[in-house]
């Protein structure tokens, strides 16, 4: 049931129907979407009960009829786009992504914490020789979705780009936007967070708990990309408030209630794009792939046994800022000078 602690149960292992794989599983990364799932926080739900994860790696232990690729023995990652139709407008222009018929794994289908996974043979993606596995399971989602929203905010060499959240999938979006050739700045609230951000190469670290970004952002001239990465409502008025004229925010996170309330007249005078990135295609994940086995990323990753899932998901759900509720009355007005003295020092307060 939704809301409940995930149960391990034994399954006969799938049998493949046509065109169809099975997959034994050697990894398989945890992603908020997942918790989101396992909730039911989303408008549209899975059905109950279904096997959560969409960053799954492993390899093909056997073929349906008429599977030429991928062969046995290939190791394959299982992403969160398990099918689309191949024939609606989406498909046939390079946005497979928005087929209306798409199945999602871990989601619409059974995903990847399992032992043994059925996968859409042209949806199994090649992982290059030499990724290890665990490295490959997080870049086929917060990869190829950190991948796809740069690429999708039209990143130029010398563009300032603001990544806002440096978690599983901000920790590549820096990277990626340096392969673009971006100066990058990172924002985060936590000392561990934006020390891998100087790491990993950006520019500009800002602590959004001792300074407003957009006002250090304007500092700089204003960002000509902001990734919006961070669940947080007041993270993405804060990246668009700190976008330059022209400036275009790429809303990247999920929050299961989020809003985003935008000023018609600013954006149209200063012709601010907002724009919304989900996930990837298989031949970005191609990109992604070939850009790790290159050297050029780093994927940061820790390792639980499966039968640790609850304590993985209470640990991300954990990492998470606490949400305080602020009221205060008090003569003269002081009230107003006290909130705004909190917010100012902890960003992550309502």
């Amino acid at each position: 049931a939704f809301g409940q602690p995930l149960v391990i149960e034994d399954r006969p292992v799938p049998e493949p129907g046509p065109g169809q794989v099975v997959v034994r599983m050697e990894a398989s990364g945890l992603c908020h979407t997942d918790i989101h799932a396992a909730n039911g926080d989303w408008p549209v739900t899975p059905t109950v009960p279904f096997i959560p994860g969409h960053e799954g790696v492993g390899i093909v232990t056997k073929l349906g009829d008429g599977v030429t690729s991928p062969q046995i023995g290939q190791r394959v990652a299982v992403p969160w786009l398990g099918y689309a139709c191949g024939t609606c407008r989406y498909c046939l222009t390079g946005w497979e992504t928005l087929c209306p018929s798409q199945r999602n794994t871990g989601y619409s289908v059974d995903g990847g914490y399992a032992e043994y996974f059925l996968a859409e043979a042209p949806f199994a993606a090649p992982v290059p020789d030499g990724i290890d596995p665990r490295e490959a399971a997080p870049l086929t989602c917060a990869g190829v979705t950190t991948y796809k929203a740069i690429k999708v905010g039209n990143v130029r060499p010398g563009d300032l780009v603001v990544v806002s959240g440096v978690g599983g999938l901000g920790h590549l979006a820096v990277q990626y936007a340096k392969i673009f050739g971006g100066t990058v700045a990172a924002v985060d609230i936590t000392d561990e967070k934006l020390a891998l951000a100087r790491e990993l190469g950006a520019d500009i670290v800002i602590d959004a708990r001792a300074d407003d970004p957009a006002t250090v952002l304007q500092s700089h001239g204003g960002a000509d990309v902001a990734v919006g990465l961070a669940v947080d409502d007041k993270s993405f008025a804060t990246a668009y408030a700190g976008l330059r004229r022209g400036g275009r925010l790429v809303l990247v996170a999920l929050p299961a209630s989020g809003t985003l309330s935008i000023p018609v007249f600013d954006t149209v005078l200063n012709g601010t794009s907002v724009i919304g990135s989900i996930v990837g295609t298989r031949a970005d994940l191609n990109e992604v792939f070939g850009l790790h086995a290159a050297g050029r990323t780093r994927v940061s990753y820790k390792t639980r046994p499966l039968a640790e899932v609850n304590e993985a998901i209470g640990g991300i759900r954990d990492a998470q800022p606490d949400v305080v509720l602020v009221d205060v009355h008090l003569p003269g007005g002081g009230g107003k000078a006290i909130i705004e003295s909190v917010l100012r020092t902890n960003p992550e307060v309502r």
